[in-house]
């Protein structure tokens, strides 16, 4: 399949080190976005929304699409990708799809997704690991584009969120306030923003009329061993303690 994808340049790889994030423009390029968008869409149609949680208050995932759909597992595992995720992360020589996701915040619907890192909750012995966030339409700064505290993946592991009301990064850890927060982004259909999984992000509400539709997938270190922290991706899938992770859900892209 035709996946129209760059890599990431040199000037982009070292403001993502410095500030643990970074945008991409037209990272895919316009005739494969609005192939992207218009599966995810078909996808999106049969999604029935999780209830109650915290994270389902604030978007709508259809997990592990890549798992389903042939665009965005070619997406996930292409060559530049792959390429553009290990060179962001420090000494890292290849990398592992960690999840695929396709994320929608409605109008109204959901409320701000509350500030947090990504790597707490992940049972991995490292933290090398980041986030490609692409839209799949255009999202303008008021419908919901992520927000960074730059600088913070330098401050290590800042405990879990999503575990009670109220315990987002700011509220447990007031100083990150001191930290620059990234400016508002209006990102086109096709533009990326990249994240360290330590980095605090968080996004606020869509304020349109119209639907937030992005993908993300997530890469890590090759090389990490697993901890055998519970972890509902991993549990039961026979991985073992202090092994890479040698199984089909986490395929390691061919450069």
């Amino acid at each position: 399949m035709d996946i129209r994808v760059r890599q990431a340049n040199a000037d982009e790889v070292a403001a993502f080190r410095e500030q643990g994030w970074v945008r991409l423009a037209r990272l895919v390029d316009p005739a494969t976005v609005d192939m992207l968008r218009e599966r995810a869409l078909e996808h999106l149609r049969d999604r029935r929304d999780a209830a109650g949680g915290i994270i389902d208050q604030a978007f709508g995932q259809s997990r592990d699409i890549a798992e389903r759909d042939e665009a965005f597992a070619a997406l996930a595992v292409s060559p530049a990708l792959a390429a553009t995720a290990a060179a962001m992360l420090h000494d890292v020589a290849a990398v592992r799809v960690q999840v695929t996701n396709l994320l929608v915040k409605e109008p109204g619907e959901h409320g701000a997704t509350q500030f947090h890192q990504d790597f707490p909750w992940m049972p991995m012995d490292r933290s090398a690991m980041l986030t490609v966030w692409l839209a799949l339409v255009d999202v303008p700064a008021d419908m919901g584009a992520l927000r960074f505290y730059t600088g913070s993946h330098r401050h290590g592991l800042l405990g879990r969120s999503f575990t009670a009301e109220g315990d987002d990064q700011l509220s447990l850890h007031p100083w990150l306030g001191d930290l620059e927060l990234s400016p508002p982004l209006d990102l086109k259909a096709g533009d990326a923003t990249v994240h360290h999984a330590l980095t605090v992000h968080g996004a606020p509400v869509n304020r349109r009329a119209e639907t937030r539709l992005s993908f993300t997938v997530t890469y890590f270190d090759a090389a990490a061993l697993y901890t055998g922290a519970p972890y509902k991706q991993t549990d039961g899938l026979g991985l073992r303690v202090n092994e890479p992770f040698e199984h089909p859900r986490f395929p390691c892209p061919k450069p």
